[in-house]
């Protein structure tokens, strides 16, 4: 299984894996030191198999029980699994206090700790007793570690110190921390300069369409994933990354299959299950969806800031299946939830008034409107609802007074406004909000009204085509 780190991926690593798996499958003595089996043991943790991992670093401290190798391992994951206790206990075993992981260990416990500061000061004193041959690579070494744990202004200060190096590890380092601190342009440069002189590495472009996701060029890190996944089709964050751009862009079946991809490798994360019960509700999948949905709840902390999500959506995919009472009572769960709870309102006048129950719907519209801190937004959301609940009527009546009443204070609901208009065959209306909606809000046009258009068309010449089309 390809990881994409060098070394693992190498000839060497890779013969003596198979000697490893030969003794073990053939129940001979394994003659290999404390070391090696602990890189066996980060191998087998970086291709998603725990159990064999655990094997090769209980025989490491078997063999060396005071090893700083098989101790480190043990601190790495008591850390990951933030058991702090159990990552000092580790530490307090190490008997080669004189490597260089000792200091890096000790540093990485007080950062996972909180003690950043502290752990800077430590560094620094270090790095001042530091010998100059060996003074890059130490201080490679930290900014690696603050920048693994996402103290990204530590890393770049540390970086700064060094001198720049036009290698791959320094370039990696850079663009990591520099994605880490929000400077993009800068993290994608450097990772398309890497890519050029290793287009076969998985991580590069992984990262690359990481950074084309925040960036919002979802069709870019659709392409760069799929490199990745060429390279390595079983590749969990490769899957997720081709997933969330196809998500992003409203592709909600071809991202249904990547996300069912990558929970088949790896089902814990509450925000992935997620995902993928919200495809299963765009395709109308409704009992896949509350399985799915079910489970993220289950895998959810009690502060998950995910819980308020997973119970929207349980909402409405309870509402797909006309079972209104279940999905009020899956928005009912949210009240004792940080979250907007005018806006849980909203969504229970929505899922009533989409199965005619319209008495109730109003009742927890009205109860929005007294409740909201933005009153605005709030009432645009209910004249949404209405409107994608087929009262187009209605919704249009609601939207001349919206407007009158904040029209000189928002940009927002021209639109949807137009939507209406064109629905109810209101041409002169709906040219008139037309245009005003590709002026004031270009995002908020192209989200809602692009389906008229070719797919390449801007806002800006919305106006124009549909003039030309309505007189032609």
């Amino acid at each position: 299984m390809k990881t994409g780190d060098e070394y693992f991926d190498s000839k060497e690593f890779q013969e003596r894996l198979a000697i490893y798996e030969e003794s073990v499958s053939s129940g001979q003595p394994v003659f290999m030191d404390a070391e090696e089996l602990a890189e066996i043991a980060d191998y087998y943790q970086m291709t998603y198999r725990k159990d064999k991992a655990d094997e090769a670093i209980d025989l490491a401290l078997s063999l060396a029980p005071g090893g700083i190798a098989p101790l480190t391992y043990k601190i790495h994951e008591s850390l990951f699994n933030h058991q702090i206790d159990d990552a000092e206990r580790y530490f307090s075993q190490i008997t080669e206090t004189d490597a260089p992981d000792y200091v890096y260990d000790q540093a990485e416990i007080m950062i996972a700790k909180g003690e950043i500061q502290e752990a800077d000061t430590m560094l620094h004193d270090l790095l001042d007793k530091t010998p100059d041959e060996e003074r890059q690579d130490f201080i490679f070494d930290i900014a690696s570690i603050f920048q693994d744990y996402g103290i990204y202004d530590k890393a770049m200060e540390w970086i700064k110190m060094a001198s720049r190096e036009d290698t791959p590890e320094f370039k990696e380092l850079m663009a990591r921390t520099y994605f880490g601190l929000g400077h993009y342009k800068d993290s994608e440069k450097l990772f398309n300069e890497l890519i050029d002189t290793n287009p076969f590495s998985k991580n590069y472009w992984k990262a690359l369409a990481n950074i084309q996701l925040m960036n919002e060029n979802f069709s870019g890190a659709i392409q760069s994933s799929e490199y990745a996944i060429a390279i390595d089709p079983d590749d969990p964050d490769s899957l997720m990354a081709k997933a969330n751009g196809l998500y992003e862009l409203g592709n909600y079946q071809d991202a249904l299959d990547y996300y069912e991809r990558y929970v088949k490798l790896d089902d814990s994360d509450e925000v992935v299950l997620l995902r993928l019960g919200t495809c299963l509700i765009n395709v109308e999948r409704a009992d896949q969806a509350i399985q799915v949905l079910d489970k993220a709840l289950k895998k959810a902390a009690a502060d998950s800031p995910s819980l308020v999500d997973i119970y929207q959506e349980l909402a409405f995919a309870y509402g797909l299946k006309g079972d209104t009472d279940k999905a009020i009572a899956c928005l009912d769960k949210t009240e004792d939830l940080d979250c907007d709870h005018a806006d849980m309102e909203v969504l229970k006048g929505h899922i009533l008034l989409g199965n005619n129950r319209i008495m109730e719907a109003q009742e927890h519209f009205r109860k929005a409107i007294i409740d909201t801190q933005t009153p605005q937004q709030t009432f645009l959301r209910i004249i949404v609802s209405t409107y994608d609940n087929k009262y187009v009527q209605t919704a249009y009546q609601l939207f001349l007074r919206y407007f009158k009443e904040y029209g000189d204070e928002t940009n927002e609901g021209y639109a949807y406004m137009a939507l209406c208009c064109h629905d109810l065959k209101r041409d002169d209306e709906f040219l008139h909000y037309l245009k005003k909606a590709c002026e004031v809000c270009p995002q908020e046009c192209k989200s809602v009204l692009s389906s008229f258009f070719p797919e390449d068309m801007t806002p800006k010449d919305y106006y124009e085509y549909i003039k030309k089309q309505m007189n032609s």
